[in-house]
């Protein structure tokens, strides 16, 4: 087993994503990693099992005034170093956060040109040609969106149904079984009915942008409780200016006739469809409880109850899956042509069913994951989907990312204000977790709700509360 040996802990978050994604557990040679964190230069040596031994040094900012770049240059050395043993590169260097193209948004808000943008990544940040290029073009594109919507007054309103028809093998979301929790259904419902009410005042000076309900699988709700949930979405919130109305349908064996047409009443113009991977035996293995024929067949439901902006999960580096599962995935994708396209890249967190078995799915590891996700690029460039965001995960197969995709005036605009942190967002049911965003002193503060919808049930109070008392201080600090 792999020692990590830091002098200063708190630069463990910094260090660890980058060693995990060069040294994973299984196949990793390195005994030893050792860093010394000094004022002005940071040592590392690194010991191998077969008795080899490598260190090195760079000269560093001062770490007090100069954090960040403290920081870039100690990654960017461990980087050198573990590319040199390892004998191979990551896409995003040493870019270890979720949102490399908030970092490009932002250069080209300062007027930085994309000539000194690339140089700026490939130098600085060791990003690879084709990970700029394509945080170049969506973060380009995502400013174009969003200049077209008034989104520093505005905000966005989320609300989260917690409950799935089964839990997924890698799912790490708050979700939870509708079967096992039914008779909290109501109950939750009710208390979020509360929160909404809530919450319709509370912002009374800002306007709503997008609407988004996720999950959880929204409708794992009866039809009349969709029906119910919407009515009162739009009985208190003024939707002027709304720009999506999203609902993440989801899972297919929850989709049916009348709740689409719910959704359709009450004005839903985007919703999700999710197969993750339209090979049977896949499903089957990580717990989706429904078939490729109720794939087409809500799909179908949905188009015949007039909706018109349908988007579509993917997930590459399943277990047991090639290329070709995923181009065949693709081919039925094409068969259907949805207006959007989410490929998602396999992470597995912690608190997923797949870490805690993972002996147990040994010899089901995807087979080249990189160029399933190559696949998926080339796809959309050929079918006429645009890139419009993207994001990663820690514990990513092969350190690589989550891409949105669609077509041209059907992108999912809560996804880029949620990953680009430029909106408030008001999050409302259990694990959800609310943002408050000031573009003047580019601070966001973070209000989170209990996960447990039994918790959420018994402390609604106390949910509304939280919200209200900070929401009350920053009316009195102001």
């Amino acid at each position: 087993m792999m020692e990590i040996l830091l002098s200063d802990k708190a630069y463990e978050n910094d260090v660890r994503p980058i060693i995990n994604a060069f040294c994973p557990e299984e196949e990793t040679r390195i005994s030893t990693i050792s860093i010394d964190f000094g004022r002005d230069k940071v040592y590392i040596d690194i010991k191998v099992n077969s008795g080899e031994s490598y260190n090195s040094f760079t000269s560093t900012p001062d770490p007090i005034n100069e954090k960040a770049a403290y920081k870039n240059a100690m990654k960017r050395l461990l980087y050198s170093m573990l590319s040199d043993i390892s004998k191979k590169e990551l896409p995003w260097g040493i870019l270890t956060g979720i949102r490399p193209t908030k970092l490009v948004y932002e250069l080209l808000e300062k007027g930085m040109d994309e000539e000194e943008i690339y140089r700026r990544m490939e130098e600085e940040y060791y990003c690879s040609k084709d990970r700029i290029a394509i945080s170049i073009l969506i973060a380009n594109r995502e400013m174009q969106l969003l200049n077209e919507m008034d989104y520093k007054n505005g905000y966005s309103l989320y609300i989260a149904i917690p409950f799935c028809p089964s839990t997924c093998l890698y799912c790490s979301f708050p979700s939870y079984s509708v079967e096992r929790y039914a008779d909290t259904v109501e109950g939750y419902l009710k208390a979020l009915e509360n929160e909404i009410r809530y919450a319709s005042t509370c912002l009374p000076d800002k306007k709503l942008s997008t609407v988004y309900l996720g999950g959880g699988t929204p409708t794992t709700l009866s039809a009349k409780q969709l029906d119910r949930l919407l009515g009162l979405i739009r009985q208190l919130y003024d939707f002027t200016y709304v720009k999506e109305f999203c609902v993440e349908a989801g899972r297919p064996d929850s989709i049916t006739k009348d709740k689409l047409m719910v959704l359709k009443k009450w004005g839903v113009d985007r919703i999700s469809i999710n197969p993750q991977t339209m090979q049977e035996r896949t499903l089957e293995l990580i717990g989706r409880k429904h078939t490729i024929s109720q794939v087409y067949e809500a799909f179908h439901m949905a188009r015949e109850t007039g909706h018109d902006n349908i988007n579509m999960d993917i997930i590459i580096g399943l277990m047991g899956e090639r290329p070709e599962d995923v181009a065949y995935t693709l081919d039925m994708i094409k068969e259907l042509d949805p207006e959007g396209l989410t490929v998602h890249t396999l992470a597995i967190k912690r608190a997923a069913r797949l870490n805690a078995e993972k002996d147990n799915y040994k010899g089901l590891k995807a087979e080249k994951v990189p160029r399933m996700l190559e696949l998926s690029k080339e796809f959309a460039k050929a079918n006429g989907y645009l890139p419009y965001y993207l994001y990663r995960q820690k514990n990513m197969a092969d350190n690589l990312e989550n891409i949105g995709y669609a077509k041209y005036g059907k992108e999912g605009l809560y996804n880029i204000l949620i990953m680009e942190e430029k909106q408030t967002i008001l999050a409302l049911g259990a694990g959800a977790l609310s943002k408050f965003v000031y573009h003047d002193r580019k601070q966001i503060d973070r209000i989170d709700n209990v996960k447990n919808p039994k918790d959420y049930i018994n402390r609604i109070d106390e949910m509304i509360k939280r919200k209200n008392d900070y929401l009350q201080e920053r009316r009195d600090n102001n």
